[in-house]
C-alpha cells in the first residue's frame, strides 16, 4: 500500500499568506529583517493546549527542551507507543492525555491528537526567534529506513511517500500515521517531508518514521546563537 498527499490548499489560503508575508516584508524593512521580539530567548517553551469535539477530548502539555519524559494515553495502545517514540527521541516532556469514538475506528483519536499536538508546538515556539529552522533525520529499525526533513516555515504542509507492506498493525490501521502527520505539520506551521528509503514490515516502518520526525524537530527546534531574531529573510515565521 503506497500513501502519498500532498495537503492542500485553497486559492483564498494561498492569497491570504501571500498578504500576509507582503505586508511583513513592508513591515521590517531590509535593516530590520532579523528583529526579534522581546521575549527573551532563554524563556521555557512550553504549552498547553486542550481540545474538545463531538468525536474527542484532548489535552496535551510539551516542553520542547525537555528530558524526553512522556506520560501517553489515548486509548490506541500502538499509537501511544508512536507518541513515545517521538517524545524520547526529540527529547521533549510530554503529556498527552485523549478520549475519542475508538468504538468507531481510531481515526478521530489520531488525526485530533496531530492537530492539537501541531498547535502545542506552534505555542512554545512563539514567534520563533532563533531557532535553527532546517533540519533532517534519517532513522533505521532493522530493515526499515526512514527520512524525514522539516522546515519550520510557517506554512503547514506535509508530503509523505510512505508504501507500507500491510493495512493494519494489530488492531491500528496503518494508514493513519501519514493521517498523523498531515494534521500535525498543517498545525504546527511546519514543512514536513517523510520518505521510506527501505522497508518489509510496517511496524519498523512506522516507528522509524516517528523517531526520525523527534530526530528532527528536535534539532529544527534548537536555538542557534549565532542567529539574531528569525531565521528568515522575511523577518516572521
Amino acid at each position: 500500500m503506497t500513501v502519498y498527499r500532498k495537503q492542500p490548499k485553497t486559492l483564498a489560503e494561498t492569497s491570504a499568506a501571500t498578504v500576509s508575508e507582503v505586508d511583513a516584508r513592508q513591515s521590517s524593512g531590509l535593516t530590520s529583517l532579523f528583529k526579534g521580539s522581546a521575549l527573551a530567548a532563554d524563556a521555557p517553551r512550553t504549552a498547553s493546549v486542550a481540545r474538545t469535539t463531538g468525536e474527542t477530548d484532548i489535552a496535551v502539555t510539551l516542553g520542547i527542551d525537555g528530558a524526553g519524559t512522556c506520560d501517553i494515553a489515548t486509548g490506541v495502545p500502538f499509537f501511544d507507543h508512536m507518541l513515545n517514540a517521538f517524545g524520547r527521541h526529540g527529547l521533549f516532556d510530554l503529556k498527552v492525555k485523549a478520549t475519542g469514538d475508538i468504538e468507531v475506528d481510531a481515526h478521530h483519536t489520531v488525526e485530533d491528537a496531530g492537530i492539537v499536538l501541531g498547535q502545542a508546538f506552534a505555542e512554545a515556539l512563539g514567534d520563533r526567534r532563533q531557532i535553527t529552522r532546517f533540519a533532517d533525520a534519517t532513522v533505521p529499525l532493522d530493515e526499515a529506513l526512514v527520512h524525514v526533513v522539516i522546515d519550520i516555515s510557517g506554512r503547514g504542509q506535509a508530503y509523505c511517500t510512505l508504501p507500507l507492506p500491510t493495512e493494519r498493525v494489530g488492531s491500528f490501521d496503518s494508514e493513519l500515521a501519514v493521517e498523523f502527520f498531515y494534521a500535525f505539520a498543517r498545525t504546527a506551521g511546519i514543512t514536513l517531508h517523510v520518505r521510506e528509503l527501505a522497508g518489509a514490515n510496517t511496524h519498523h516502518i512506522i516507528e522509524a518514521a516517528f523517531k526520525a520526525l523527534g530526530r528532527t524537530l528536535r534539532a529544527a527546534c534548537a536555538l542557534d546563537p549565532r542567529v539574531t531574531g528569525v531565521p528568515s529573510t522575511k523577518g516572521t515565521l
